[in-house]
């Protein structure tokens, strides 16, 4: 396929970043199938076409249903809450459509199954957005690894912290409620780390952890769009059913040792997603909020110059770099969407299953919750206990 038409549910923080990379790829990697923007879907009428005024989408459509039955359609990118995931999904992989679906895929570990199981027996293409994955610096990460640079792989360390709930007054947003995000910062944070240890280091064996919920009630919103909202701090108040903060530790199937900590109560930490891979020849730290560099340390180096060095992986040697900018020339947050993209438009044109997949999204659930029962029944949790939901 030289090009793959789109059809894309939201239009908020997710749908922008999406937009954005649709409208790239073609400019940075003309060699790819070209996404064309055929229409854009919400419920919000008059915001769904400032949305699609303002992205560059053809159409708009108000029914997401309307959206599936489309025969100018064939992806459905999938990047409204969470609870809204799986019946999207299921009625996309009915109609033969290919799906981008962000994450985490669904609600519950079965429904993602089910999600998966639905894509497979369509034939269709399926990927889940874990987006981190496609920076530069964090491909040089799993090169180093795959070549055995670092050695044997001992620990793996992962944190995602942020603070834009900190405030006891800011409002009850769809992601503090259980019944449409699924989870708190466990489902939406901790995902994208338990995902990042996957693809780095390996599968999971078993896991143990413990949460909190520190504002236990919030003031219901008067607006809300992406991570902000607005409400008055003497409105009615509502529930927090998510967690605020979730900790684990695991051992990974290679042997190695990890600790994922996940939580929106970091004091000035505004989006610190970073990790540090220790291993018998080496180790390497990566932090998102210096998204072009990794520190790489070789236990091999001369006795006087030992220690971490800063890689700018910004070189045309480093992954999907040779279509930006000159060396040293630094790219953000938008281009791993482009990179992500443009690995789901080349997975269709070239007939080929796109990564991460449904596949990564189900095991990540697996994670997320056996250290929910972890945390629920205060003991280790093994994997293998997940198999038969799988």
């Amino acid at each position: 396929m030289k090009s793959v038409n789109v059809g894309m549910v939201g239009y908020k923080f997710m749908g922008k970043a999406h937009s954005n990379a649709y409208r790239a790829l073609p400019m940075f990697f003309p060699q790819a199938a070209k996404p064309v923007m055929k229409a854009i879907c919400g419920r919000d009428a008059d915001a769904l076409e400032g949305a699609r005024a303002q992205f560059g989408w053809e159409s708009a459509e108000t029914d997401w249903r309307e959206l599936v039955k489309r025969s100018d359609i064939d992806l459905i990118d999938i990047n409204a809450p969470s609870d809204a995931h799986k019946e999207i999904a299921l009625a996309a992989a009915a109609a033969g459509k290919h799906i981008f679906c962000e994450k985490p895929l669904a609600l519950t570990l079965s429904d993602s199954v089910e999600m998966l199981k639905a894509a497979e027996a369509a034939g269709i293409k399926h990927m889940v957005g874990f987006n981190y994955r496609f920076a530069p610096a964090v491909q040089l990460a799993k090169k180093l690894i795959a070549e055995g640079r670092i050695g044997e792989i001992y620990h793996f360390r992962g944190w995602f912290l942020q603070d834009w709930i900190l405030d006891p007054s800011f409002p009850l947003v769809w992601r503090l409620q259980k019944e449409i995000a699924g989870s708190g910062s466990h489902g939406d944070l901790g995902a994208h780390v338990i995902d990042l240890a996957r693809y780095l280091v390996g599968e999971f064996r078993e896991v143990i952890g413990m949460s909190e919920t520190f504002v236990k009630e919030r003031p219901m919103p008067s607006a809300m769009t992406g991570l902000s909202a607005k409400g008055d701090k003497d409105a009615p108040r509502g529930a927090v059913t998510v967690d605020d903060a979730t900790l684990f530790l695991s051992r990974f199937e290679n042997g190695a040792l990890g600790s994922i900590e996940a939580t929106r109560f970091a004091a000035g930490h505004r989006c610190t997603n970073a990790f540090e891979i220790n291993g018998s020849k080496g180790s390497i730290k990566f932090d998102f909020e210096r998204v072009n560099e990794l520190q790489v340390y070789f236990t091999d180096d001369a006795d006087d110059v030992q220690g971490f060095r800063r890689v700018l992986a910004t070189d045309a040697s480093h992954a999907y770099m040779d279509a930006w900018w000159p060396a040293g020339h630094t790219i953000g947050y938008e281009h791993t969407f482009t990179h992500e993209v443009y690995e789901l438009m080349q997975a269709i044109a070239e007939d080929r299953p796109a990564s991460p997949n449904f596949v990564d999204g189900v095991a990540c659930q697996a994670v997320l919750e056996a250290v929910d029962r972890s945390i629920a029944e205060r003991r280790w949790v093994s994997l293998s206990e997940f198999e038969e939901s799988r």
